[in-house]
């Protein structure tokens, strides 16, 4: 099978797919919460299939592990895709299953995403040859090598992009449209330096085309912490593949502003005694609140993202 046939075959997978698993989520009752303190337009929202992101996972395990035996530089990426994935079932299973609202608490999250990413770093530096030393944007051959400093910089990057799309994910299809181009360029960059990561690649573009058959708005499914958690392993996982991880801060600069919007609000928000910077937070709601509609909100951060991975190919 080719990287096209991956990627067609991971599209035809998940496309086929929904028409299945949704009706099965919403028998079971997999429905999203929606919250009261945000917008007054996504309360009609309530009710719809969450935790589709068990498609989308199902899509990319099946197309990868095809291609694992020739190209084993795919299973670190499957495992952070997997690992992370799995920590987002288990919240969305409490939340929506067992109906307790907050799902897992906060250190329990926190602990299974450095658990998860633990074994990744052991992987990388035991069993690979991959550096932990991080080539600088724009500037080939140039590293960023801090020693024994790489394995915090690892975790950091890597809970910090796992989140960081956690926080994207709050709009019809707007993760799944910002992650497809960045996967794409990660498929261009493993292609180019000779990665054997390219089938997994492939699998998450075609994953993510034929899971916005269904999430793009109106959204007939969310992908839940199950989806977007996996996203962000699949990224971060990426990132150090290919020895690029402070690539991810360009390509994934959606992530970067999202992330940094919830930090701006809440540092604000103590600072002054209980004024906001923004109307709401992340950014995304800020946008909403101001007047845009969700579809030309997603438009804007997909060619935001765009325009980020075309410039960082121009200058490699």
């Amino acid at each position: 099978m080719s990287l096209v046939g991956a990627a067609l075959a991971a599209f035809v997978i998940t496309a086929a797919g929904g028409p299945v698993v949704i009706p099965f989520l919403r028998r079971l009752k997999c429905g999203q919460t929606v919250r009261d303190d945000g917008p007054a337009s996504h309360l009609k929202k309530d009710g719809t299939p969450t935790m589709g992101g068990i498609l989308m996972l199902f899509g990319v395990v099946i197309v990868s592990l095809y291609f694992v035996e020739g190209n084993p530089e795919v299973m670190p990426v499957l495992f952070m895709t997997v690992g992370f994935g799995m920590i987002g079932f288990i919240d969305d299973y409490i939340k929506v299953v067992c109906r307790r609202s907050m799902g897992l608490r906060a250190w329990q999250k926190l602990l299974l995403q450095v658990m998860v990413t633990a074994v990744f770093a052991h992987y990388l530096v035991s069993y690979t040859d991959v550096p932990l030393a991080m080539e600088l944007p724009g500037f080939q051959g140039v590293w960023l090598d801090f020693g024994r400093w790489n394995l915090f910089f690892l975790f950091f990057i890597v809970l910090g992009t796992v989140n960081g799309i956690n926080l994207t994910d709050g709009l019809d299809g707007l993760a799944g449209s910002v992650t497809v181009i960045v996967a794409v360029f990660f498929t261009v960059a493993a292609i180019g330096r000779r990665s054997g990561i390219a089938p997994v690649t492939c699998a998450v573009v075609g994953v993510l085309f034929g899971f916005l058959l269904f999430n793009a708005h109106p959204a007939r499914v969310f992908m839940g912490d199950t989806g977007s958690l996996a996203l962000g392993g699949f990224v971060a996982a990426c990132g150090y593949l290919l020895q690029m991880p402070l690539y991810i801060a360009i390509v994934g600069f959606v992530y970067l502003v999202e992330t940094g919007s919830v930090i701006l609000q809440v540092l604000y928000f103590k600072t002054t005694g209980g004024k906001r910077l923004f109307k709401m937070a992340p950014l995304h709601h800020h946008f909403e609140l101001c007047g845009w509609s969700e579809t030309a909100i997603v438009a804007l951060f997909t060619i935001v993202t765009a325009l980020m991975c075309l410039a960082v190919l121009m200058c490699a």
